[in-house]
Protein backbone atom coordinates (compact mmCIF):
# COMPACT_ATOMS: atom_id res chain seq x y z
CA UNK A 1 0.00 0.00 0.00
CA UNK A 2 1.42 3.36 -1.02
CA UNK A 3 1.86 5.92 1.71
CA UNK A 4 1.30 9.63 1.18
CA UNK A 5 4.36 11.80 1.92
CA UNK A 6 4.32 13.28 5.38
CA UNK A 7 4.19 17.01 5.88
CA UNK A 8 7.66 18.43 6.67
CA UNK A 9 8.49 18.94 10.33
CA UNK A 10 8.61 22.55 11.43
CA UNK A 11 12.30 22.15 12.32
CA UNK A 12 13.25 21.17 8.75
CA UNK A 13 13.55 23.40 5.73
CA UNK A 14 10.39 22.80 3.68
CA UNK A 15 10.80 22.08 -0.04
CA UNK A 16 9.60 24.47 -2.70
CA UNK A 17 5.88 24.03 -3.43
CA UNK A 18 5.03 22.02 -6.54
CA UNK A 19 2.38 22.80 -9.14
CA UNK A 20 -0.72 20.65 -8.79
CA UNK A 21 -2.15 19.17 -11.99
CA UNK A 22 -5.74 20.03 -12.80
CA UNK A 23 -7.43 16.78 -13.82
CA UNK A 24 -10.93 17.99 -14.59
CA UNK A 25 -13.63 20.43 -13.54
CA UNK A 26 -17.39 20.15 -13.35
CA UNK A 27 -20.21 22.61 -12.58
CA UNK A 28 -21.36 22.52 -8.96
CA UNK A 29 -23.72 25.48 -8.53
CA UNK A 30 -24.95 28.55 -10.37
CA UNK A 31 -26.08 31.84 -8.83
CA UNK A 32 -27.00 35.28 -10.13
CA UNK A 33 -23.53 36.67 -9.39
CA UNK A 34 -21.11 33.75 -9.70
CA UNK A 35 -20.78 30.05 -10.52
CA UNK A 36 -19.15 27.40 -8.35
CA UNK A 37 -16.98 24.74 -9.99
CA UNK A 38 -15.76 21.51 -8.43
CA UNK A 39 -12.17 21.21 -9.63
CA UNK A 40 -10.21 17.97 -9.28
CA UNK A 41 -6.46 18.37 -8.74
CA UNK A 42 -3.59 15.99 -8.07
CA UNK A 43 -0.31 16.72 -6.36
CA UNK A 44 2.65 15.41 -8.44
CA UNK A 45 3.96 13.37 -5.50
CA UNK A 46 0.64 11.90 -4.40
CA UNK A 47 -1.55 9.21 -5.88
CA UNK A 48 -4.83 10.52 -4.51
CA UNK A 49 -6.90 13.14 -6.30
CA UNK A 50 -8.42 15.98 -4.28
CA UNK A 51 -11.42 18.16 -5.03
CA UNK A 52 -11.52 21.91 -4.48
CA UNK A 53 -14.32 24.39 -5.01
CA UNK A 54 -13.67 27.46 -7.14
CA UNK A 55 -15.88 30.55 -7.31
CA UNK A 56 -15.97 31.67 -10.94
CA UNK A 57 -16.91 35.33 -10.89
CA UNK A 58 -16.66 38.12 -13.47
CA UNK A 59 -13.89 40.66 -13.06
CA UNK A 60 -14.59 43.69 -10.86
CA UNK A 61 -13.44 47.29 -10.97
CA UNK A 62 -12.93 49.76 -8.09
CA UNK A 63 -12.37 53.46 -8.65
CA UNK A 64 -10.36 56.05 -6.75
CA UNK A 65 -11.90 59.31 -7.95
CA UNK A 66 -9.81 62.37 -7.08
CA UNK A 67 -11.50 65.78 -7.22
CA UNK A 68 -9.66 68.96 -8.31
CA UNK A 69 -9.26 69.97 -4.64
CA UNK A 70 -7.74 66.55 -3.82
CA UNK A 71 -10.63 64.81 -2.16
CA UNK A 72 -11.65 61.20 -2.76
CA UNK A 73 -15.17 60.15 -3.64
CA UNK A 74 -16.60 57.67 -1.12
CA UNK A 75 -19.84 55.69 -1.06
CA UNK A 76 -21.53 54.21 1.99
CA UNK A 77 -23.84 51.27 1.36
CA UNK A 78 -25.44 48.29 3.08
CA UNK A 79 -23.60 45.02 2.43
CA UNK A 80 -25.51 41.74 2.70
CA UNK A 81 -22.42 39.60 3.38
CA UNK A 82 -21.62 41.42 6.60
CA UNK A 83 -25.20 42.55 7.35
CA UNK A 84 -23.82 46.02 7.95
CA UNK A 85 -22.91 49.31 6.29
CA UNK A 86 -19.56 49.69 4.56
CA UNK A 87 -17.60 52.80 3.55
CA UNK A 88 -16.01 52.19 0.17
CA UNK A 89 -15.02 53.68 -3.17
CA UNK A 90 -17.29 53.31 -6.22
CA UNK A 91 -17.02 50.03 -8.10
CA UNK A 92 -18.82 47.06 -9.49
CA UNK A 93 -18.97 44.18 -11.92
CA UNK A 94 -17.38 44.52 -15.35
CA UNK A 95 -19.16 43.51 -18.53
CA UNK A 96 -17.58 40.63 -20.50
CA UNK A 97 -14.67 41.98 -22.56
CA UNK A 98 -14.99 45.48 -21.09
CA UNK A 99 -11.83 47.55 -20.70
CA UNK A 100 -11.04 48.19 -17.00
CA UNK A 101 -10.70 51.96 -17.39
CA UNK A 102 -13.93 52.17 -19.40
CA UNK A 103 -15.67 50.06 -16.76
CA UNK A 104 -14.28 52.24 -13.98
CA UNK A 105 -15.55 55.43 -15.59
CA UNK A 106 -18.96 53.82 -16.11
CA UNK A 107 -19.27 52.58 -12.52
CA UNK A 108 -18.11 55.93 -11.12
CA UNK A 109 -20.68 57.81 -13.19
CA UNK A 110 -23.54 55.40 -12.42
CA UNK A 111 -22.95 55.14 -8.66
CA UNK A 112 -21.82 58.66 -7.77
CA UNK A 113 -22.56 60.96 -10.71
CA UNK A 114 -18.87 61.91 -10.87
CA UNK A 115 -17.10 62.24 -14.21
CA UNK A 116 -13.34 62.69 -14.57
CA UNK A 117 -10.98 64.23 -17.09
CA UNK A 118 -8.19 61.65 -16.84
CA UNK A 119 -8.27 57.96 -15.96
CA UNK A 120 -5.70 55.18 -15.77
CA UNK A 121 -5.24 51.71 -14.37
CA UNK A 122 -3.35 51.62 -11.07
CA UNK A 123 -3.13 47.83 -11.01
CA UNK A 124 -5.03 44.56 -10.89
CA UNK A 125 -5.30 42.22 -7.91
CA UNK A 126 -6.69 38.76 -7.17
CA UNK A 127 -9.45 39.15 -4.54
CA UNK A 128 -8.95 35.66 -3.07
CA UNK A 129 -6.73 33.22 -5.01
CA UNK A 130 -7.61 30.40 -2.61
CA UNK A 131 -11.11 30.07 -4.04
CA UNK A 132 -11.76 32.73 -6.68
CA UNK A 133 -10.49 32.99 -10.25
CA UNK A 134 -11.28 36.64 -11.05
CA UNK A 135 -9.44 39.97 -10.95
CA UNK A 136 -10.32 43.30 -9.41
CA UNK A 137 -8.96 46.19 -11.47
CA UNK A 138 -8.15 49.39 -9.60
CA UNK A 139 -8.61 52.60 -11.58
CA UNK A 140 -7.61 56.19 -10.77
CA UNK A 141 -9.82 58.97 -12.12
CA UNK A 142 -8.48 62.52 -11.74
CA UNK A 143 -10.22 65.90 -11.87
CA UNK A 144 -13.49 64.18 -10.96
CA UNK A 145 -16.55 66.40 -10.71
CA UNK A 146 -20.19 65.58 -10.08
CA UNK A 147 -22.00 66.33 -13.33
CA UNK A 148 -23.92 63.18 -14.40
CA UNK A 149 -27.24 61.67 -13.45
CA UNK A 150 -27.18 58.70 -11.09
CA UNK A 151 -28.05 55.27 -12.54
CA UNK A 152 -28.35 52.88 -9.58
CA UNK A 153 -29.35 49.25 -9.91
CA UNK A 154 -32.67 48.32 -8.22
CA UNK A 155 -31.01 47.09 -5.02
CA UNK A 156 -28.40 49.88 -4.79
CA UNK A 157 -28.58 52.79 -2.34
CA UNK A 158 -25.58 55.00 -1.57
CA UNK A 159 -24.60 57.93 0.56
CA UNK A 160 -22.09 59.82 -1.59
CA UNK A 161 -19.44 61.91 0.14
CA UNK A 162 -15.95 63.27 -0.44
CA UNK A 163 -13.12 63.49 2.06
CA UNK A 164 -9.54 64.79 1.86
CA UNK A 165 -7.08 62.10 0.81
CA UNK A 166 -5.16 62.14 4.09
CA UNK A 167 -8.43 61.83 6.03
CA UNK A 168 -9.31 58.75 3.98
CA UNK A 169 -5.93 57.20 4.79
CA UNK A 170 -6.55 57.95 8.48
CA UNK A 171 -9.90 56.18 8.25
CA UNK A 172 -8.21 53.18 6.67
CA UNK A 173 -5.54 53.03 9.37
CA UNK A 174 -8.09 53.26 12.18
CA UNK A 175 -10.65 50.73 10.96
CA UNK A 176 -13.11 53.12 9.34
CA UNK A 177 -12.58 51.37 6.00
CA UNK A 178 -12.45 47.57 6.15
CA UNK A 179 -13.13 46.52 2.55
CA UNK A 180 -9.92 44.75 1.50
CA UNK A 181 -10.11 45.83 -2.15
CA UNK A 182 -10.52 49.48 -1.15
CA UNK A 183 -7.42 49.13 1.00
CA UNK A 184 -5.63 47.59 -2.02
CA UNK A 185 -6.55 50.64 -4.08
CA UNK A 186 -5.27 53.02 -1.40
CA UNK A 187 -2.01 51.07 -1.22
CA UNK A 188 -1.43 51.41 -4.97
CA UNK A 189 -2.41 55.09 -4.85
CA UNK A 190 0.13 55.89 -2.10
CA UNK A 191 3.12 56.74 -4.36
CA UNK A 192 0.86 58.76 -6.68
CA UNK A 193 -0.44 60.79 -3.75
CA UNK A 194 3.10 61.35 -2.46
CA UNK A 195 4.09 62.81 -5.86
CA UNK A 196 1.00 65.04 -5.95
CA UNK A 197 1.70 66.38 -2.45
CA UNK A 198 5.32 67.03 -3.36
CA UNK A 199 4.22 68.90 -6.47
CA UNK A 200 1.94 71.07 -4.31
CA UNK A 201 4.82 71.89 -2.00
CA UNK A 202 7.07 72.73 -4.93
CA UNK A 203 4.47 75.13 -6.32
CA UNK A 204 3.94 76.58 -2.87
CA UNK A 205 0.23 75.84 -2.93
Amino acid sequence: MAHEPRAPRMTSVPPEPLRWQKIRAEPHAKTRIFDVTRAIFQHPQRSREQDFFVIEAPDWVNVLALTPDHQLVLVRQFRFGTNDFSLEIPGGVMEPGEDPVTAGLRELREESGYVGARARLLGSVRPNPAMQNNYCHLVLVEAAQRSAELAWDPDEEFTITTQPVDAVYALAHHGGITHALVLNALLLFTPVWAELKQAKLTRGV
